[in-house]
Order: C-alpha cells, then sequence, then structure tokens
C-alpha cells in the first residue's frame, strides 16, 4: 500500500534504510557493550580466581603426592612384616626341627642306654647262674669226681656213662688219683701211666680237654682226657673193659 503523502515526511530511500539497519545494529551492539562490562566483571573475577584455582590444583597435586608416598610407605611396611613373619617362621620351623632331632637323638641314646643296661642286668643275672653251674657242688670224692667230668664230658659231646667210668677207675688205679704204674712197658719207655684212668703224658697231652687243669693227677682232667681218647679209639669209655 502506497504511504500517505505527509508533509516533511520523505519517504525512506535504499539509502536511509541503510543507515537505519546500521543505527540498529549500532544499538545493538551498545546494548552488547552495556552487557559486556558485567560480562567482563565475570571475566575478570574468572581471571582473578585463577590463581586461587592454581593453588587448589597444586594443594590437590601434593595431597595426591602424599597419598602415593604414604602407600609406598604402606606397601613397604607390608612386605616388611611379611619378610619379618616369613623368617620367623622359618626360625620357629628351624627351632621345631633341631628340637624335634634332639629329642630324637635323645630318645635314641635313652633307648641305647636302656638296651645296655638290660644287657648287663642279664650278663648279670647269667653270670651268678654260670658261676653257680661252674660252682655246682661236687663231693671232693670218687663220685663227684666222675659226675663233673660227666657234666663237662656232655658240653663236649664226649660219650661216656657214670657205669663205664666208675668200672674202669676200679680197674686202672683202685680209685687213687695219685696212682701210677712204674713197671709196665710205658714205664719201661719212660713214660708211666699216671692216675685215676692210667693215661700217659704223650696221651694225656694229645686227648686233653680245654678248661681241666693241665696236671695229669688232676682227677677231672685225667678222666675227661681218658674218656676223650677213648671215644676216638673205642667209640666210648663204656666200650673199655680192659687195659687199653
Amino acid at each position: 500500500m502506497p504511504l500517505p503523502s505527509i508533509p516533511g515526511y520523505n519517504r525512506l530511500t535504499k539509502t536511509h534504510k541503510y543507515s537505519a539497519a546500521g543505527i540498529a545494529a549500532a544499538g545493538a551492539a551498545a546494548l552488547a557493550f552495556t552487557v559486556v562490562p558485567g560480562g567482563d566483571a565475570d571475566a575478570t573475577t574468572t581471571a582473578q580466581d585463577l590463581p586461587a584455582k592454581s593453588v587448589s590444583w597444586n594443594s590437590h597435586k601434593a595431597q595426591q603426592d602424599t597419598l602415593e608416598k604414604q602407600s609406598a610407605l604402606a606397601s613397604k611396611q607390608a612386605k616388611d612384616a611379611a619378610a619379618k613373619k616369613k623368617a620367623e617362621e622359618a626360625a620357629e620351623k628351624k627351632a621345631a626341627e633341631e628340637a624335634a632331632a634332639k629329642k630324637a637323638a635323645e630318645a635314641k641314646a635313652a633307648k641305647e642306654r636302656e638296651a645296655k643296661e638290660a644287657a648287663s642286668r642279664s650278663a648279670g643275672r647269667a653270670q651268678p647262674v654260670a658261676e653257680a653251674k661252674a660252682k655246682k657242688d661236687y663231693p671232693n670224692n670218687l663220685d663227684g669226681w666222675i659226675r663233673e667230668s660227666l657234666d663237662i664230658m656232655k658240653e663236649k659231646g664226649i660219650p661216656g656213662t657214670y657205669e663205664g667210668i666208675h668200672r674202669n677207675i676200679i680197674r686202672e688205679s683202685g680209685g687213687d688219683p695219685r696212682a701210677i704204674n712204674n713197671w709196665d712197658i710205658n714205664a719201661q719207655n719212660g713214660v708211666p701211666s699216671k692216675g685215676l684212668l692210667q693215661v700217659i703224658a704223650p696221651t694225656f697231652k694229645a686227648y686233653h680237654v680245654e678248661g681241666t687243669s693241665w696236671d695229669v693227677y688232676d682227677p677231672i682232667a685225667n678222666i675227661t682226657a681218658a674218656c676223650n681218647y677213648a671215644a676216638d679209639r673205642y667209640g666210648s669209655m663204656d666200650n673199655v673193659n680192659g687195659p687199653y
């Protein structure tokens, strides 16, 4: 619609329009500038706050470093504690093993000592028995001599009986342990027969029974040597019924 014609009012040209737009823009800019100081104040305030924020960051960094150090220290302390505990456990284990070894050694020593004492007691008991056996009460006469000789012969495995020994003793010496034959062939050869069973020296020496006297006149030594000889030559003194 065409604008009414108003006196003094000139129609805006294109140039005028641009000018108005420029003014409007300038006004907007002025308005914006007016607002900016407030914004600048905020910006200034923010700039002023930067040091504080920097300090806050540094403080945070320091706290972080402190925490890391504390964590490292706690980790080291934990490792040290674990190593100490391990060393203590190893020491306790070693001490326990040494104690067990010592106890075992003591038990072994005690057992060996007990065995020795038992053996000693056994030997102590056996000795009187052996002594009693060795000191068996044999009468000091022909009966006792024959019986003691028979016990020795039994231990040595020499055969013979009481009757066979007694019979030959009566025939050879009449029961005299000091009897000697100075007239037979042996005497003529310088080796007379002696003792209860009339044994010559070479025979006595050859058939002497260990544990008896080396005295040919000793009744026990004479009987056991003569019976040993008779067993070797005749099988037993029981088989001898005459001079042998």
